[in-house]
This record gives C-alpha cells, structure tokens and sequence, in this order.
C-alpha cells in the first residue's frame, strides 16, 4: 500500500509540474504558438531588439538614450518626447494586428496607427488612422481609449480606463476595407473605409485637408510618441 500511495504522489506531482511547465510555457510574452505560427501569425517585436522598426521619415532606429528602449521583453518610450515615432518596415492591406499596451500615468498619451503614410505633416508627423491608447476625458470620445483618433469613438459602455501598470490587449482588424477596434476581449468599434460616413467623419475632423486620408490599400503600423511613458509587448500581425 505504501508503494502504490508512493506511485499515485510521484504521479501527481508530475502532472502537477507538467502543468506549471505548459501554464509558463503559455505566459512567455512575445513568443507565438505552434498554432500561431500555422497560422501564419509573425512577431514584429521579439522581446529584445528592435528588428523590423525604424525612426518615421528616418533610415534607422532612433539611437537617442531618452527615447526608445527595449526592457524586460518590453518595447518603451520614456517620457519627454525625444524618441520620436517609430514605424515597422513593411507594409500591410488586410490584417489581424495585436499588441499589449501599458501606461505609466492615466494621462500617459499613444497611439497606434495603422495604414500610416509618411506624407509629411505637422512636425514631419506620419499620418495614419490611430486607435487612441490615451485615457482622454469621457466628453471627448473622438480622442478617448479605443477610438479610431477624431474620426469615430469607441463604445465607452465596452471601454475600461487602461489602469497604470496594468497590460491591455489591442486587437484591430481590416479586412476588405471594413475594421474593427477591440480592447480587452471586447469590440468597440466597427467602420468602414472609403464608406460615405467615414469621408464625413473625416471632413469634420483635423483632416479633412488630407487627400485620401485613411483609404491607402497598404501602409506601415506605427507606434506614436507623444511625450509620455508607454510599455509594448506581444505585438505581432495576421496578414489576411
């Protein structure tokens, strides 16, 4: 009887450490899964380096120490707005993107914009729609979290205020010029490009001098700094 109670905890525990091995194995940021990498999902931060990005409107990488670094599995601009925007290397039409988020401050202040353009702009800025990753006030919902940046919010009743030092999970999908906005799990936002009610919100927004503003069938993703302290990880993309 002792041999077999001896067996029976030998084999929990092995199930137990097999278990604990899959749980961190499925915890491990910016890694994909074999399913992920079936599926033809690719990494575009791998934790370490800054691989596939550079500086917009520039060759390289920002190479300034009070910009962009990359920290514990975590892509970071530091405040002060000396890093600049940064931009990936290729462009994609239709896309699952996904990235984690992180602010420092509620009035921490990003953005991640897709379809992005290097037209110049205001300060040689890069244009592009941007799902707003700043907890803006609740009377401006063009510019709060989630919103497609003063162009059309997010559903506030969907929205939770991204808590400082705490990850939330971006999700954007464009397919066949129809997109849609999810943050945490939940869609807040679906539009169409190109539609009639899209060129109206445009006109009544910052851009309405913009040519074709939005509507490129192609473009780079870009993540913005905008003076302020925001964390990225698990960023990675769908081509669909």
């Amino acid at each position: 009887m002792k041999r077999n109670y001896l067996k029976k905890l030998i084999n929990t525990l092995l199930v137990v450490l097999i278990c604990a091995a899959a749980a961190h194995a499925k915890k491990q940021p910016n890694t994909l899964t074999k399913k992920e990498k079936k599926q033809g999902w690719v990494l575009l931060f791998d934790g370490k380096t800054t691989k596939g990005w550079r500086g917009a409107h520039k060759a390289d990488f920002p190479k300034n120490e009070d910009g962009w670094i990359v920290k514990d599995g975590k892509l970071i601009i530091q405040e002060g707005g000396k890093g600049g925007d940064i931009v990936t290397l290729n462009k994609y039409g239709d896309f699952e993107l996904r990235v984690e988020f992180m602010v420092k401050e509620h009035k921490s202040n990003s953005g991640i914009k897709y379809y992005v353009s290097e037209t110049k702009y205001r300060k040689g800025e890069a244009l592009g729609i941007e799902f707003q990753t700043e907890n803006a006030k609740q009377d401006k919902l063009k510019v709060a979290l989630a919103a497609a940046y003063d162009i059309f919010p997010a559903d506030q009743s969907k929205v939770r205020a991204a808590e400082p030092g705490n990850w939330n999970k971006v999700r954007i999908v464009s397919k066949n010029k129809v997109v849609q906005h999810w943050l945490n799990g939940k869609k807040v936002l679906e539009y169409e490009r190109g539609s009639k009610e899209f060129r109206d919100a445009v006109a009544n927004s910052k851009f309405r001098d913009i040519p074709n503003f939005g509507e490129l069938k192609e473009g780079r993703f870009l993540l913005q700094d905008h003076g302020n302290e925001v964390a990225f990880r698990n960023i990675k993309v769908l081509e669909l």
